[in-house]
């Protein structure tokens, strides 16, 4: 018998006041609870404008102790809906020691953990190795109330490895919060590109892991970035069975199967014939002759 499970995405433009931010994603969580959510997806660093986009000292004040205030808040929420909530956060660890990172409360409110960034970008317009120090507590997989999930952030999304291993520990579903969009001055052919690549890339650890996919981005302009929306879900095989729109905010509730991912892995094996012995080249940087 299959058995589904009902995935909120919450896609919103984020403003100046983080308490605002926060009011706003708390009426989507309502929202999509009230639509049959048992786990709430939210954006990357939702609380804020996404401040990357400049090198500024003050912006460190929009930090948190994880578990904080914010979790404080996710957690009785997702006690009171019985819902699964995952809420990326600009976490404060220590005196200059900073992460971008994502804490989990489960359906009872509980606290269940966070995941840090592994992979951390440092480009125009997304200077996150200013504020962020890569994580250090490896790949994460949260046993839920609904399914143990995969939790990987943002930049995150390119590299194979990371969703393959996240999906060896476990996962049901791989989540990645993610703020990310085109510059003011791009085409919109360059625009078409990149997005079609960015949501590619993804669908591709879905075929090459037999998971789906749930990916939250934001939505709106801030500064000279024009973040693109198009949240999305896979099936478990790569399938596309919700996209939101690129610019509109969006909440969405998506049944999501558990249970396909027998099926695929069992028709499509390539867990089965990996060739785990012929692979320690990849700790190599390049493959270069020195």
């Amino acid at each position: 018998m299959e058995k589904k499970v009902n995935i909120g995405l919450v896609q919103l433009t984020c403003g100046r006041e983080p308490e605002a931010n926060v009011e706003k994603t708390v009426a989507a969580i309502y929202k999509a609870a009230g639509q049959g959510a048992k786990i709430v997806c939210l954006q990357e660093l939702f609380r804020s404008l996404y401040f990357c986009d400049v090198e500024a000292y003050e912006n460190f004040s929009l930090a948190e102790k994880i578990p904080g205030p914010s979790t404080e808040v996710f957690s009785k929420l997702a006690a009171e809906l019985g819902i699964v909530i995952i809420a990326s956060l600009f976490e404060k660890r220590a005196e200059g020691i900073y992460h971008n990172t994502t804490a989990v409360l489960d359906a009872d409110g509980s606290y269940l953990g966070k995941y840090r960034k592994m992979h951390i970008p440092d480009d125009p317009g997304f200077y996150e190795k200013f504020y962020f120090t890569p994580g250090d507590l490896g790949y994460k997989v949260f046993s839920t109330r609904y399914g143990k999930l995969g939790i990987l952030i943002c930049w995150d999304q390119w590299y194979p490895e990371a969703a393959r291993i996240t999906s060896l520990m476990g996962a049901d579903i791989l989540f990645y919060p993610t703020a990310i969009g085109w510059h003011e001055s791009q085409d919109p052919a360059t625009n078409k590109e990149q997005y079609e690549a960015w949501q590619t890339i993804q669908r591709s650890h879905s075929v090459a892991n037999g998971v789906p996919v749930v990916s939250v981005n934001r939505t709106g302009k801030e500064g000279e970035l024009q973040f693109w929306g198009g949240s999305f879900v896979t099936n478990a095989f790569g399938k596309v069975i919700f996209q939101a729109p690129h610019l509109e905010e969006t909440v969405e509730v998506v049944a999501v199967s558990l249970t396909q991912s027998d099926s695929y892995r069992t028709h499509w094996p390539f867990l089965r014939d990996r060739r785990i012995d012929s692979y320690d080249p990849l700790l190599k940087r390049y493959l270069d002759e020195n």
